[in-house]
């Protein structure tokens, strides 16, 4: 389906600008037709594929947060639309802003023109601005999503953090080897040449890595290359995802973090969909979609169908083995005292804060591992060029 911007004129002679769906711009005619209208132009609008990136969260955050506040003051949406297009930074999302703006114009309510643009606005944030226009709240429910977007933007930043550093590092003490091998131990191989003589074993396997490196360099990286492709190619596929993200929960280090975050999202997520009035199985449904494991995911649809017969959401949980015993606990609780919302936005809390003690101790751990794992790489090759020259000393002495 593509867009049209269209210009024409009702029975009264009044002048009509919007945007519609349309599969060519024939049947975009013949729409416009079938609700009374003379058509004056009609033009296909087309996205620049270079802005077709989505928006980051900060800028949906800034966006959910003001059109509240305007909504709260009593603008009328349509005008509340029209001032965010004009002043947002985001020029995507300025452009999205005003199609929106058209949209509801034209007839259609907020959330049927949020959902064309499935890359921005998620179906969690489409479900509750619905609920918010079905139970008038939608000021409320805006404001509920800006909130919860910063926090899951948080979550996301801690996460970052904790990766960042060791990634970097390793990424450096990789070049800083490459580098070694093709172009410093050679050097030190034409030295021992014109010395002779048989050199040690570990100066041996060092000069021999080093002279394939500087062969098969331009394969051995075609190799890397085919192999991400292929992990990826491999991680897309159903059976491939569910055993990444089942590995990826049972990581030593980073496994315990990956499982809190998940555990954090989950909670909040499900919490802020059953305040804003969504029902419970179409709030596990979208939950399961954004929780990112596909392991967590099939977990709560598992869940999502119990309790389409009858079960309590506690049960099927901790049938996953996914979710700890204190958090299914918990949630036993809330659902039997009519206070589920409330218990999940302590579990929710209380992981977030579980994330950043977890995120300050790995970053104090994998700091003295990781330049462990640099003195031993670097180190190693280091010794190996030297001790042939340890050799000779200890023959001219």
């Amino acid at each position: 389906m593509a867009h049209f911007s269209y210009v024409a004129k009702d029975n009264q002679g009044l002048r009509l600008t919007g945007i519609l769906e349309a599969s060519e711009e024939h049947a975009a005619i013949e729409v416009l037709h079938k609700k009374g209208l003379i058509v004056i132009s009609v033009k296909e609008e087309r996205l620049k594929k270079s802005r077709q990136q989505g928006v980051k969260l900060d800028d949906l955050v800034v966006f959910s947060r003001q059109l509240a506040t305007m909504v709260e003051s009593g603008i009328t949406l349509v005008q509340a639309l029209s001032i965010l297009s004009e002043q947002a930074e985001n020029k995507y999302l300025s452009e999205i802003t005003s199609r929106i703006k058209d949209d509801i114009e034209s007839g259609s309510t907020l959330y049927d023109a949020l959902a064309k643009y499935p890359k921005i606005f998620s179906n969690l944030y489409v479900n509750m601005v619905k609920a918010g226009e079905t139970s008038g709240l939608l000021d409320e429910i805006l404001d509920r999503l800006a909130s919860y977007l910063e926090k899951s933007s948080a979550l996301q930043r801690k996460v970052k953090s904790s990766l960042v550093y060791p990634i970097v590092v390793i990424s450096m003490a990789i070049i800083i080897t490459i580098v070694l091998l093709i172009k410093v131990v050679p050097t030190f191989k034409g030295i021992f040449a014109t010395l002779g003589g048989t050199l040690p074993l570990p100066t041996q396997v060092l000069i021999g890595i080093s002279d394939v490196m500087r062969k098969y360099f331009i394969f051995v990286a075609i190799g890397f290359v085919m192999l991400g492709f292929l992990f990826n190619r491999y991680i897309n596929t159903k059976r491939g995802r569910y055993q990444f993200d089942s590995q990826i929960l049972r990581i030593p280090v980073f496994g315990p973090l990956f499982r809190k975050v998940v555990v954090a999202k989950f909670s909040r997520t499900l919490a802020t969909l059953v305040k804003s009035g969504v029902p419970i199985l179409n709030a596990l449904e979208i939950v399961g979609r954004t929780c990112g494991n596909v392991v967590v995911e099939e977990t709560v649809t598992n869940t999502r169908n119990s309790i389409r017969e009858g079960e309590p959401i506690a049960e099927p949980l901790a049938k996953g083995g996914v979710f700890p015993p204190m958090v299914v606990r918990m949630i036993s609780v809330g659902e039997q005292t009519g206070q589920l919302e409330k218990m999940l936005n302590k579990i929710a809390d209380f992981y977030d804060e579980q994330v950043d003690a977890a995120v300050s101790g790995l970053t104090s751990m994998i700091e003295p591992l990781v330049i462990g794992l640099l003195g031993i790489i670097i180190g190693g090759i280091v010794l190996a060029l030297f001790m042939p020259i340890f050799k000779i000393t200890e023959l001219i002495r």
